[in-house]
């Protein structure tokens, strides 16, 4: 597994590289099999380290965890132990999502845009122009994949919602958790 440990503005030395190549791979390699890298960033807000790390897995699925501590070991050991309590959760349909699929996730490209919020923050004036101001322009990836591996992925990457082409379909998909705790499916191509 291929690691790229940083730190924002903070100094990454060699003895933490070290403690997180082996816990993190121990820990990877106990729930996935044949995961491809792993991206580690450290900072410090304050008083407190964080630590974010998102591995990406063979079948191209990826998990994301974050922890924080007032010790940057201790921040990267709870978010160790996030992302050991994600994967253990879904082992047996990682395990199961690799056995049906011949071939890794396929990804296909697609514009992202970063829209300007309102100025006061709570948008009560009314816009002189319905066009928003676009801040940032960037390439996202939209992944081909069934409802339920992208319910997974989505757990697994900790977002409130996630855009996917479904298999042998033609359309975009969007699941997303929903205000009490469920999951919604739009799928704008399934006209009952």
């Amino acid at each position: 597994m291929r690691y790229q440990i940083s730190g924002h503005q903070i100094d990454i030395g060699e003895s933490l590289s070290t403690h997180v190549k082996a816990e993190l791979g121990e820990s990877v390699g106990k729930y996935a099999e044949r995961p491809t890298d792993a991206q580690v960033i450290f900072s410090k807000r304050g008083h407190e380290y964080h630590c974010e790390t998102t591995v990406h897995l063979s079948t191209g699925l990826n998990a994301k965890a974050s922890g924080r501590a007032s010790e940057i070991y201790a921040a990267f050991d709870d978010c160790r132990e996030k992302l050991e309590k994600q994967l253990r959760r879904y082992k047996r349909r990682l395990k199961d999502h690799y056995k049906d699929r011949k071939e890794p996730v396929e990804v296909f490209g697609a514009a992202s845009y970063i829209l300007a919020a309102s100025e006061d923050g709570v948008g009560e004036q009314e816009p002189e122009t319905l066009q928003p101001m676009i801040i940032a322009e960037m390439e996202t990836q939209i992944p081909s994949l069934s409802v339920g591996e992208a319910v997974m992925q989505m757990e697994l990457a900790g977002a409130p919602v996630l855009v996917f082409h479904p298999e042998g379909k033609t359309s975009v998909n969007v699941v997303y958790r929903r205000e009490d705790g469920n999951i919604g499916w739009i799928d704008p191509s399934d006209q009952s």
